[in-house]
């Protein structure tokens, strides 16, 4: 029976050619998996919209919300969060 593992390696990918930080030990021949990581901006705080918290839910705002809402409340939720993206 032979038995994977997995050494990870950080590492450059720059016009076609992979450059590894470190040197693998022990890894003559070896398949591999490559694995492109984005680098995104780190959203702030004070761009995201105010959450809701418990102490904020009145069942007679809640009510007076959702009043306009023909459906289901779950795909006005998604529909809503799709438009934050």
């Amino acid at each position: 029976m032979k038995i994977t593992t997995m050494l990870a390696i950080m590492g450059t990918y720059e016009n076609g050619v992979i450059k590894l930080d470190e040197e693998p030990k022990g890894a003559s021949f070896s398949k591999v998996v490559v694995t492109f990581l984005e680098e995104k901006e780190e959203i702030q705080s004070e761009d995201l919209p105010r959450r809701l918290r418990l102490e904020d839910f009145h069942f007679a705002q809640s009510r007076e919300a959702l009043k306009n809402i023909k459906g289901s409340l779950s795909d006005a939720s998604i529909d809503e969060r799709r438009s934050y993206l």
